[in-house]
């Protein structure tokens, strides 16, 4: 393509395909050098930092090639709109994390915790107090949230379940499991044919 390369660039955290642009080897060079998405304009003809004018810029977290060479795919974190008209994606589309993914995001929160133990984190003083503790909160907050089912409130339920579901993820990175696992454990149940074990 006369030099040129498709590049697909993708939300890191939301998965959500952004954009698609073109670079040449000195657009993808001063990418990979400023942290900053690149492009070789093709109606300017002349490289173009996305974000240079309106400030939304496209900061890279990766580039991959695919598996012909011939397409990168460049995850990125926006800082804002990406589209020109002013929409979140080229396609009109919202760039919105969903809630599930988020947990995925607390579970890397909560693993950094555990790797740093930084002083007066409540997340450190769980792992400090050790298994036993981390074991005994999660059913405490279950206890709490059935407490809320049967005599209390809606809000009050989802206040008290995602108490349990935080201690559940700690207690989950304290055995190196990942809240993915009991997605896919889910997600294996539902297929047909599963049968309990």
């Amino acid at each position: 393509m006369d030099g040129l390369i498709p590049a697909v660039i993708q939300d890191a955290e939301t998965q959500k395909v952004l954009m698609l642009g073109f670079m040449n080897r000195e657009a993808y060079d001063k990418t990979v050098e400023t942290g900053k998405v690149t492009f070789f304009s093709r109606t300017k003809q002349r490289l173009w930092t996305k974000g240079e004018t309106s400030g939304n810029f496209l900061n890279v977290v990766s580039i991959k090639n695919d598996c012909d060479n011939d397409t990168l795919l460049i995850q990125v974190h926006p800082d804002g709109p990406v589209c020109h008209t002013g929409t979140d994606t080229c396609w009109g589309e919202k760039n919105e994390t969903t809630p599930l993914a988020f947990l995925g995001e607390l579970q890397d929160f909560i693993e950094t915790r555990y790797k740093e133990m930084p002083e007066g984190s409540y997340t450190t003083s769980l792992f400090k107090d050790g298994i036993n503790r981390m074991a005994q909160k999660v059913g405490e907050e279950a206890l709490e949230a059935v407490i809320e089912a049967v005599n209390g409130t809606d809000e009050r339920l989802i206040y008290e379940g995602s108490d349990m579901l935080y201690h559940l993820i700690v207690l989950l990175t304290s055995k190196g499991l990942r809240i993915e696992q009991l997605a896919k454990e889910l997600q294996d149940r539902h297929k047909p044919g599963w049968r309990k074990h």
